[in-house]
């Protein structure tokens, strides 16, 4: 994570300053149109005042969206960098599908690095199924990573919630269980969005996020395709139990995406290619709002790599004094 592998590179710097606990609540501009000023709360809860050069916001496809939004003024009534009104539309997760397999002999998954991506025969739509979209399967150690998922989440259907069997299959199943994960594309709908609850409120008293989100059909069928693959893996391994989760609409995701859109139309997009907002010239949005297509699956790599480029052109507008 960013946590372990960025910020303690960034802090041995002697140019980073991290204030942990904070939270920010507006965006200021000046007179300008510029970003001049981030107001925040710190750890004691006082509010707090940073001006700044530049303000780039990294909050990912939910906080993002909340904070340009919480930053409505006169002259950004629709909230800040937010001309177009793409600013929280286009919401993408990842559909997902599971299934579940045991093995005869000891497995031991949970000793070891989960696997990630292993097929990526799916990525591309194919016509012949019937709907759009793609994806790729995982094989990790999902329900049996640890003693409480698998109890809570991974024993088979046909186990009792308790008792006697139920310590016998624990004991069986937690060495010798596996699951295959398919991790679909989310199509982007303008009815998934992040918007401002107009009651709710969080412990600052700021707007609370309202989460709008319906799976596209297609993303439900790229699910059900991927999970009867999985089956199949699972009987070609020679499990000697398999089964599935019940793939249902999506309700939450870590996968936060697209509510902050690149593009080169500022008509139709909040940022450029290099991450800079069209309205606010100093400020940029670094984080996985901007994806306009949310891939087969976690996101994080392809995040970290566009913060990689965007910082090498913020550092070169900043050195020709273009910020």
């Amino acid at each position: 994570s960013t946590l372990a592998a960025m910020i303690p590179l960034a802090e041995a710097s002697g140019h980073c300053e991290i204030r942990a606990n904070s939270a920010v609540f507006r965006i200021e501009t000046d007179g300008k149109g510029r970003a001049s000023e981030v107001l925040y709360y710190d750890a004691d809860g006082t509010e707090q005042s940073q001006r700044a050069k530049a303000v780039i916001v990294s909050a990912n496809g939910a906080e993002t969206p909340r904070l340009l939004l919480m930053s409505a003024s006169r002259s950004h009534p629709d909230g800040l960098a937010n001309s177009s009104g793409f600013v929280g539309r286009n919401l993408m997760f990842n559909a997902h599908a599971a299934a579940n397999g045991v093995f005869e002999h000891p497995l031991n998954d949970y000793k070891g690095a989960q696997v990630s991506r292993i097929i990526h025969d799916f990525y591309d739509t194919d016509e012949q199924r019937g709907f759009y979209g793609g994806g790729g399967i995982d094989a990790r150690p999902l329900w049996s990573a640890t003693p409480i998922f698998h109890v809570m989440e991974g024993m088979p259907p046909d186990v009792p919630p308790w008792g006697a069997k139920f310590k016998d299959a624990i004991a069986h199943n937690f060495t010798r269980q596996m699951s295959i994960v398919g991790s679909t594309t989310s199509l982007a709908l303008d009815r998934n969005n992040i918007t401002l609850d107009p009651d709710n409120t969080d412990q600052w008293g700021r707007p609370s996020i309202r989460v709008t989100y319906h799976d596209h059909e297609d993303d439900l069928a790229m699910a059900r395709f991927l999970q009867d693959c999985s089956m199949n893996l699972l009987d070609a391994a020679g499990a000697t139990q398999a089964w599935r989760r019940p793939i249902r609409p999506s309700d939450s995701s870590p996968h936060l995406l697209g509510t902050c859109r690149m593009g080169d139309d500022p008509r139709s997009s909040v940022v450029n290619r290099y991450h800079r907002s069209h309205d606010v010239p100093n400020l940029f949005i670094c984080d996985g709002s901007s994806m306009v297509t949310s891939g087969r699956g976690q996101p994080t790599m392809t995040i970290m790599a566009l913060a990689f480029r965007a910082a090498e052109h913020i550092a070169a507008a900043a050195r020709s004094n273009n910020i």
